[in-house]
């Protein structure tokens, strides 16, 4: 695989991260007793604290550019084994943090690093350690960094889209090339790039998952996947209910789904419909549904650092853009690369667009996003469910109008909606050469 060239490197925005000047600019709160000790920082805590925050030690002054994505790396270990957190965060009230990370600690010190991107800009940014709620023991800590990740990412580590040689309308092709509808098919669809959606069909998904995207690394190309499995999908009575049996479950896989992409490059599309389908759902249903989605952007910030992270955001009309920015916010939208809009819909992609910008607004700016484009080359007439006259979209490409990152085909054109319009005895998911030469005719 060709990787970009290294960049110059980034400025360090942590002050004596080393501690060879002593401890300042570093501070500790009650609870602590700081001192160098063989070169590292030595924390001596007190037990019996209720909270992470009632022991800390943190440097202020730490500035940080909304959108930009950073690194926050540390050598750490304790005196016995506990659990400590670590934030990037604003340093006053309300202390609002881009990065909230737990640390497991033992007595053998290891190199931590975590990958995020700022929801914050301010040049009152603050690294902590909290150390409270735990007996009292010493934590240890040398070689603190906070940089500015390199531009490059998934994008400039690899050479276009890839081509999934095992889509559902490249298999059709394979399977059926006597079909007069086949040569169509093929060149029309199933030669583009599009997503893999991932799912509890997938069986041992670490294992599914790291053999796709080792496939397309080998190819130097970036694989599109969407994970789809979030308890009580499609919760307002579509067609592609279900998803995995419990919140426990769902932390499980998606979690392996993480790790299975591992430092390999990949762009990830985060549970279609988990943010618009809110009226079908009561407050607890919503907060749960919040913390497995927040918890995915978080696995897949943690355990995936080249990969460009997007929760889906449905589309430009279902959810006020507003309402919908705010919905992001409670999703974890900031531990990842932005949102995505227009999934598996056919909304006109300068309509999606205008759309995403004023969500993009309504967080502050600093998110990007992605468009499906795989069936919107007619624009929308109303309906969702295999509606007819509609067409498939551009090829997936880099760039798009307001400051779209990609266009992508997200759904795969000929696949069904469910047993609905033009194809009203197709389940969803499965492939309809009828639907795929309708896409390409629209008609």
């Amino acid at each position: 695989m060709v990787s970009a060239a290294p960049a110059v490197a980034a400025p360090e925005l942590v002050a004596n991260g080393t501690f060879t000047n002593g401890t300042a600019p570093w501070w500790n709160s009650a609870n602590t007793a700081v001192a160098v000790d063989a070169g590292r920082l030595r924390v001596n805590v007190t037990g019996g604290t209720a909270n992470p925050w009632d022991a800390m030690v943190a440097q202020n002054d730490i500035p940080l550019v909304a959108g930009k994505s950073y690194t926050l790396s540390f050598d750490a270990s304790a005196s016995a084994p506990v659990t400590a957190v670590t934030t990037v965060q604003l340093a006053n009230a309300p202390y609002t943090n881009t990065l909230n990370a737990a640390v497991s600690l033992s007595t053998t010190s290891k190199r931590f690093s975590f990958p995020f991107t700022s929801s914050l800009g301010t040049p009152a940014g603050q690294v902590s350690f909290q150390l409270g709620r735990n007996t009292g023991f010493s934590f240890f800590l040398d070689n603190v960094s906070l940089t500015e990740q390199s531009a490059s990412g998934p994008v400039e580590m690899t050479n276009g889209f890839y081509t999934d040689p095992n889509s559902n309308p490249a298999s059709w092709v394979r399977n059926n090339a006597g079909d007069s509808r086949a040569g169509r098919i093929q060149s029309s669809i199933a030669s583009k790039p599009m997503a893999r959606w991932i799912g509890g069909w997938s069986g041992d998904v670490r294992a599914a998952v790291s053999q796709y995207v080792a496939a397309a690394d080998a190819a130097d190309k970036l694989p599109v996947l969407v994970a789809y499995n979030i308890p009580g999908r499609d919760a307002c009575g579509g067609h592609s209910g279900g998803g995995a049996g419990s919140e426990a479950e769902y932390r499980t896989w998606i979690s392996a789904v993480a790790a299975g992409i591992g430092d390999r490059p990949a762009a990830v599309i985060i549970e279609p419909d988990s943010l618009g389908d809110f009226a079908c759902m009561d407050a607890a249903a919503i907060q749960a549904r919040n913390r497995m989605l927040t918890y995915a952007t978080e696995q897949l910030r943690n355990q995936a650092p080249n990969t460009w992270a997007y929760l889906d955001a449905g589309n430009a009309g279902w959810v006020p853009a507003g309402t919908m920015a705010a919905r992001l916010r409670d999703a974890g939208v900031g531990n990842i690369r932005g949102f995505a809009v227009n999934v598996s819909n056919y909304y006109p992609t300068g309509q999606s667009a205008t759309y995403a910008a004023s969500v993009n607004a309504s967080l502050g700016g600093g998110a990007k996003w992605v468009i499906d484009v795989s069936r919107n080359g007619n624009g929308a007439n109303g309906e969702w469910c295999n509606p007819a006259g509609r067409k498939i979209g551009v090829a997936p490409q880099l760039g798009g109008d307001n400051g779209t990152e990609m266009l992508l085909w997200v759904k795969i054109p000929g696949d069904s909606d469910g047993p609905c319009g033009i194809a009203p005895g197709t389940p969803a998911g499965q492939f309809s050469p009828d639907l795929a030469i309708r896409l390409i005719d629209g008609t």
